[in-house]
């Protein structure tokens, strides 16, 4: 559903007008057959077979089953379904809070559910043996890339983050067969990023893209493609709001590369944990009220 409501928009005018029933209706969808649904968007059943595939289902079928299931979860869940992103001047901090909340658990959900679990093995399967892993990204999702390469340095893996444009290209030059690029941009228009995956694909590395949009340019350059779902609030465009979708998608793949490389990674935690320990502040202890510690 996240997909269709960020992706609708940007389609031909006869999918558009699917994406637009199912989101209207997606109850009156899940039991929509192929015609009804044809007949309301004022296209044809060929269309809705090819609107299917376009979002990854063999058929109309199979995508009717799975708004039915999301649609099921939600209500299982009891999303605050009637809360909208919209935070006025002078609502309350609990009502900002509880926006914010909402949306980023919407976001992550929808994300966690629309993830291809499969797609993820393959990326944690090729970083776990690269010899080199570039990562590209600008502005909030820099930040997710930055967390990204810290977290896998830290368990052997030879990562590099590359805010700066020239630098990203060079070093996407310099790869090859074996070496992995992972570029995180949520529009998937991002230039700099996509030039640099571009570079690193021309040079034969296994290239990944991580956004929100599974069509866009960004994807069109990867061999992967992982999708992230975001929940706009005031204050907080969809660019600010991906940044914890991309996050759950990273560290996904972070706990991914440390089960495929246990022993080295339990070590390497252990010796890293050793070696900035000195640099914690002992506990404090606590005091009762008879002047003891505990």
């Amino acid at each position: 559903m996240e997909r269709l409501k960020t992706e609708g928009p940007g389609l031909p005018d006869a999918l558009a007008r699917i994406a637009e029933q199912i989101l209207a209706d997606p109850q009156a969808a899940a039991h929509a057959s192929i015609v009804d649904l044809a007949e309301r968007a004022g296209t044809s059943t060929a269309t809705v077979t090819r609107f299917s595939r376009m979002f990854g289902f063999r058929g109309y079928a199979n995508l009717r089953v799975a708004v039915a299931t999301e649609t099921g979860r939600a209500e299982q869940a009891r999303w605050e379904t009637d809360i909208s992103g919209d935070i006025a001047p002078g609502d309350s901090l609990d009502r900002a809070l509880n926006v914010i909340a909402t949306a980023d658990t919407r976001a992550i959900q929808s994300t966690a559910a629309g993830l291809d679990l499969v797609a993820v093995d393959e990326v944690a399967t090729a970083i776990a043996a690269a010899s080199r892993v570039e990562i590209f990204g600008l502005g909030s999702s820099g930040t997710a890339g930055q967390e990204m390469a810290f977290r896998l340095e830290r368990i052997r893996i030879p990562v590099w983050y590359r805010p700066d444009t020239h630098r990203a290209l060079t070093n996407a030059a310099l790869l090859g067969p074996g070496d992995v690029a992972v570029g995180l941009s949520h529009s998937g228009r991002t230039r700099e990023v996509i030039e640099a995956l571009a570079e690193a694909g021309d040079h034969g590395a296994t290239t990944v893209a991580i956004t929100s949009f599974g069509r866009s340019p960004l994807a069109e350059v990867a061999d992967i493609v992982l999708t992230t779902s975001v929940h706009e609030t005031t204050f907080r465009l969809a660019a600010l709001s991906a940044l914890h979708s991309q996050l759950v998608v990273l560290d996904l793949i972070y706990v991914a590369v440390a089960q495929k490389t246990f022993d080295r990674t339990a070590e390497a935690l252990e010796v890293t944990v050793r070696a900035v320990d000195a640099h914690r502040l002992p506990e404090t202890p606590k005091r009762t009220k008879k002047g003891t510690t505990t």
